[in-house]
C-alpha cells in the first residue's frame, strides 16, 4: 500500500529529500549539522548539583569553613575544606560509575538500520548503517522485528503493524499508522518511510530533555534535618556568646566560646559519613542486581511506602504466549491448537507474533510428519489471514486460521460437541460476543477453520470452524510473591497503564492485587486535586492512562504524604519516573526512561526490588544511627559548654581540639556502614524526620553533658588542672564517651551485635585519642599528658555513662517509635 502522493511528496519536500534517498554527502552535513541519533542526558550537571550545591549539609560546613576563616582559624577551615570536597568527590564518583554502568548496557548492543542512498546522481543504494548515523531525511526499510530507529513518516506499506506500547501502553499493536516514534518495534508487515526527526528533536528526545525534579521524600528530610542543627546553632551560640562575655567581660573570649559552640554543633564528616553509607548501599544493592544512579534514591527507597507499577514489561513479560484452546461455545478443546500447529510448520513466513507463540509453545506431537505441504496463500493486510493446503493419505485438507472477522464468513459449518453442525446466524453472533469478550479481557483469539479439498488451488470458501486458540501476554513468574513480599514491608503495589480495564483488571488479580474498582484516565480528568489524591490514595488499579494521567496520580499520592516508587519502562513512563521519590527502570527499558530513573534493574523481577527495600532501610538506619548519636552527644557539649561559660574563665577545649574529636570520631563512624540492624526496622518504611532527631537530641544530650560536667569536676578540684590540662582530659573524655555511646546506642535491642569494622574502628579511634596528648602531634593541637590517676577517674566515668545511656535508652525505646 502506499500513501497518497501529495502529502508524501510535501513531507520530502519539507525535508529536503526525495523517494531515492538522500546523497552521500548530505547525510554527512546533516550528520554535522543534527548531531548522532542520540539521545544523551546532561549527567554530568545533574550529578555536581547533587554531589554538592543541593546538599544543606555541604552549605553548613562550607558556611562553617567561610566562619573559620573570618576568625583567622586557617587549620580549622582547611579540615572543613577538606570534609566538603572529599564529600562531594564521592558522591561524583557514584554518580559517573552509575552512568558509566548504564552506558555499558547500553553500549552491549550495537543496532543497524536499512537505508535508501545515493552516491551523488547515481542510482539508490540501500545498505546498512549504524542507527546513530540516521539523519533527518534519511529514507528507511523497515521490516518485522524492527526497531524504530527514529520519528519517521511512513511512505509506503504493506500489512503494517507497530508495538506503540512503548508510547500508549497499549498492549495491541497499530495497523498502518501514518508516523511511528523512536523506540516503537514493527511486529507485522513491512514499511518504507522518511526520517522526521532524530536524537534530542524525537519526541523521546523532547522528554529526556532536562526538566526540574520535585523534592524527594529523602530531599525533604535531609532539608529539615539540616535547618534543625542550624536552628540549635543560631540558638545556642548567641546564648554562649551573651552569657561569656557578660561573665569575663572579655568579648574575644566570648568569641572563641562561641566558635566551640558552632563547632561542636556541626558534625564536620556527615556529608562524607552519610555518601559512605549510600556508596556502600549501592554496592550491595549492585549484588542485588540493582544499578544506582541517584546515591540519595536509596533512601528514598527505605522511604517508599507506596509502589506503582506499569503492567506491561513489569507485572506480564511483554510478550505473546499460547493460552488455550477452546470450541465454538468457548469450551475447552485441543483440536484447534493442533490443527493451527500444523497449519504453521507447513508456512513459509512465521513472522507474526502469534505464529512465533504457536511454533515455540505448541507442539503438534509428530502428526506433521504425515502431512505433505500443497500449497500456501501468505497472511496480508488485506486477507488478514494465512491459508495452507496439506496432503494426507491421499487426502486434501485446507486450514486457515485468522482474525476471526474475516474467518468467520467463510465458514458454513463448525464442529461443536464433536459433531460438525450448520453455523447459524444465533451462534456466529454467540462466536463473535465470545471474541469481543476475550479480546476486553486483554486476550487475542485467532480463529481456525479447515475442509476437505480437491487437488490444486483452494478456495477459501464453505469451511467448517474448529474453534479458536487464545494468546496473552502471561503475568511474570514470581510477581504475586513479590507483591506479597513488598506488602509485607508495608509497601502496597499499584497498577498504572494505558491499557484497558479488562486487561488491567486481570493482570492485577493474576498478581494478588485487589481489582474490584478500576480508575480510568476519563475519571482521572474529571477529578479535582483533592478528590484525586482521595482516589489515589483509595484504588489499586488506574486504566486507559496517558503519561500525564500517570504523572497526576504519583503527584496526587505524594501530596497526601505517600513516598512512592514508579517502576517504569516506556517513553510514556518518563514523566512519571521523574515525578517519583524514586523512579526505577529495568535495563531493558527505552534509554529515556533509564536516563529518567534513579534506579535500574538488572532483572525485570519485582523481587529484585522488594530485597532492594530492605537494603534502601539498612542503609538509612546506618545513617541514621550516625546523624541522631552525634548530633545528640554534640549538643550535650554545647551544653557542657554553655554551662562552663559561666564559671570558667578559658575555653573548656579548642576549636581545633574540638574539630580533631570530631574527625576521630566521624572517622570511626564510616565503619556503621557494615553494621547489622535490627530486623523491626527493616520492616516498615522508614524516612528522615527532624522531628524524632529533635526528641532524641534533647533526651541524650543532657546525658551525655552530665557526665561532661563530672569530668570538669574532677578535673577541676582533684586535679586542679592548668587549662592545657583541663581542655586535654575533656578532649579524651568527650572522644571516648562518644565512642561508647554509639555502641551503647546504636540498637534497640541487645541482640543486634554490632559488626566488627564497628568494634574495630572505635578501638582505633579511641586509642589514637589517648595517645595523641603523648605523641609528636601534642604541640600541633596544643595538649600535654595525662596523669595517670586521670584515668582511672575517666574509666569509671565512661562505665558510669554507658550504664545511664542504657537505661534511659529502655525507657525511651518504650514511649518512642524505631528511630533506626
Amino acid at each position: 500500500m502506499t500513501r497518497s502522493p501529495a502529502p508524501v511528496l510535501t513531507v520530502f519536500r519539507r525535508l529536503d529529500s526525495s523517494p531515492r534517498g538522500l546523497t552521500e554527502s548530505e547525510a554527512e552535513d546533516r550528520l554535522r549539522r543534527y548531531g548522532d541519533n542520540r539521545v544523551e542526558p546532561p549527567r554530568h550537571r545533574r550529578a555536581w548539583l547533587e554531589a554538592g550545591v543541593r546538599s544543606p549539609f555541604v552549605a553548613l560546613l562550607t558556611g562553617l569553613g567561610v566562619v573559620f576563616t573570618v576568625a583567622g582559624d586557617v587549620r580549622g577551615a582547611v579540615t572543613v575544606g577538606v570534609m566538603v570536597l572529599l564529600s562531594v568527590a564521592v558522591r561524583l564518583w557514584q554518580h559517573s560509575r552509575s552512568d558509566r554502568a548504564v552506558a555499558a548496557l547500553r553500549d552491549q548492543v550495537t543496532t543497524t538500520v536499512t537505508v535508501r542512498r545515493r552516491a551523488g546522481d547515481g542510482p539508490a543504494v540501500e545498505r546498512e548503517i549504524p542507527t546513530a548515523d540516521l539523519v533527518p531525511g534519511d529514507v528507511v526499510l523497515l521490516g518485522p522485528g524492527d526497531v524504530v530507529p527514529a520519528d519517521v513518516r511512513i511512505v509506503a506499506a504493506t500489512g503494517l503493524r507497530v508495538d506503540q506500547s512503548a508510547f500508549s501502553g497499549e498492549a495491541l499493536p497499530v495497523t498502518d499508522p501514518e508516523v511511528a516514534y523512536t523506540g516503537t518495534s514493527v511486529v507485522g508487515g513491512s514499511a518504507t518511510a522518511v526520517v522526521l526527526a532524530t536524537g534530542a528533536g524525537t519526541r523521546s528526545g523532547a522528554l529526556a530533555g532536562p526538566a526540574p525534579r520535585p523534592e524527594s521524600s529523602f530531599d525533604a528530610g535531609v532539608r529539615r534535618v539540616g535547618w534543625t542543627l542550624v536552628r540549635f546553632m543560631l540558638v545556642m551560640v548567641p546564648i554562649v556568646l551573651v552569657v561569656t562575655g557578660t561573665v569575663t567581660g572579655s568579648w574575644a573570649q566570648a568569641g572563641l566560646f562561641a566558635a566551640a559552640v558552632a563547632v561542636g554543633l556541626t558534625p564536620e564528616m556527615l556529608p562524607v559519613v552519610v555518601t559512605a553509607n549510600l556508596a556502600r548501599g549501592a554496592v550491595r544493592l549492585s549484588r542485588q542486581r540493582v544499578i544506582v544512579k541517584r546515591l540519595n534514591a536509596i533512601q528514598d527507597l527505605a522511604a517508599m511506602d507506596v509502589l506503582c507499577v506499569d503492567k506491561t514489561g513489569t507485572l506480564t513479560e511483554d510478550r505473546v504466549a499460547y493460552a488455550h484452546s477452546i470450541d465454538l461455545d468457548g469450551r475447552p478443546d485441543p483440536e484447534p491448537a493442533e490443527y493451527a500447529a500444523v497449519a504453521v510448520h507447513f508456512q513459509d513466513d512465521r513472522s507474526d507474533r502469534l505464529d512465533e507463540a504457536i511454533a515455540q509453545q505448541l507442539s503438534d506431537g509428530g502428526t506433521a510428519a504425515l502431512f505433505t505441504k500443497d500449497g500456501e496463500i501468505p497472511f496480508d493486510h488485506t486477507r488478514r489471514r494465512t491459508t495452507v493446503t496439506v496432503r494426507w493419505a491421499g487426502q486434501h485438507l485446507l486450514i486457515s486460521k485468522g482474525d476471526p472477522a474475516v474467518v468467520l464468513p467463510r465458514c458454513g459449518h463448525a464442529r461443536r460437541a464433536g459433531e460438525i453442525v450448520a453455523l447459524t446466524p444465533e451462534l456466529r453472533d454467540a462466536a463473535e460476543d465470545m471474541v469481543r469478550a476475550h479480546a476486553g479481557h486483554g486476550m487475542r483469539l485467532l480463529a481456525v477453520a479447515a475442509r476437505e479439498t480437491a487437488a490444486g488451488p483452494a478456495e477459501e470458501t464453505g469451511l467448517v470452524l474448529v474453534g479458536f486458540v487464545g494468546f496473552a501476554d502471561p503475568v511474570r513468574d514470581g510477581v504475586a510473591e513479590a507483591v506479597r513480599d513488598l506488602a509485607a514491608q508495608g509497601v502496597p503495589v499499584k497498577v498504572l497503564t494505558g491499557d484497558n480495564r479488562h486487561v488491567a483488571a486481570r493482570v492485577a488479580a493474576q498478581a494478588g492485587l485487589p481489582a474490584a474498582e478500576v480508575v480510568l484516565g476519563e475519571d482521572v480528568d474529571a477529578a479535582g486535586d483533592a478528590d484525586l489524591r482521595a482516589l489515589a490514595a483509595r484504588a489499586t488499579v488506574f486504566a486507559k492512562l496517558t503519561p500525564a494521567h500517570k504523572a497526576r496520580i504519583v503527584t496526587a499520592l505524594r501530596e497526601g504524604g505517600r513516598a512512592v516508587g514508579f517502576v517504569g519502562d516506556g517513553v510514556n513512563d518518563v514523566a512519571a519516573l521523574r515525578t517519583a521519590d524514586v523512579g526505577i527502570a529495568p535495563d531493558t527499558a527505552t534509554d529515556v526512561a533509564k536516563d529518567a530513573a534513579d534506579l535500574v534493574l538488572l532483572e525485570r523481577d519485582l523481587g529484585v526490588l522488594a530485597r532492594g527495600v530492605a537494603e534502601g532501610r539498612r542503609t538509612l538506619a546506618n545513617t541514621l544511627k550516625y546523624v541522631n548519636i552525634t548530633a545528640a552527644s554534640n549538643f550535650g557539649n554545647v551544653l557542657t559548654v554553655l554551662v562552663a561559660s559561666a564559671f570558667l574563665p578559658f575555653p573548656p577545649m579548642l576549636p581545633i581540639q574540638l574539630v580533631v574529636a570530631n574527625l576521630l570520631y566521624d572517622a570511626a563512624q564510616l565503619a556503621l556502614a557494615w553494621d547489622r540492624v535490627d530486623d523491626g526496622y527493616l520492616a516498615r518504611p522508614r524516612r528522615w524526620d527532624a522531628r524524632g532527631l529533635t526528641r532524641f537530641m534533647l533526651v541524650f544530650g543532657p546525658v551525655s553533658s552530665l557526665f561532661d560536667l563530672t569530668t570538669f569536676a574532677v578535673l577541676s578540684r582533684v586535679f586542679d588542672a592548668d587549662p592545657v590540662l583541663f581542655q586535654t582530659g575533656w578532649f579524651v573524655e568527650s572522644l571516648l564517651s562518644q565512642l561508647l555511646v554509639v555502641l551503647v546506642l546504636r540498637a534497640r535491642t541487645r541482640g543486634t551485635r554490632p559488626a566488627r569494622p564497628v568494634l574495630a574502628a572505635a578501638a582505633a579511634a579511641g586509642l589514637t585519642g589517648l595517645l595523641l596528648p603523648v605523641s609528636p602531634l601534642a604541640g600541633l593541637v596544643r595538649m600535654t599528658p595525662l596523669p595517670a590517676a586521670y584515668l582511672l577517674w575517666l574509666a569509671a566515668i565512661l562505665a558510669g555513662y554507658a550504664l545511664a545511656a542504657q537505661l534511659v535508652k529502655r525507657r525511651y525505646a518504650r514511649r518512642s517509635p524505631a528511630w533506626w
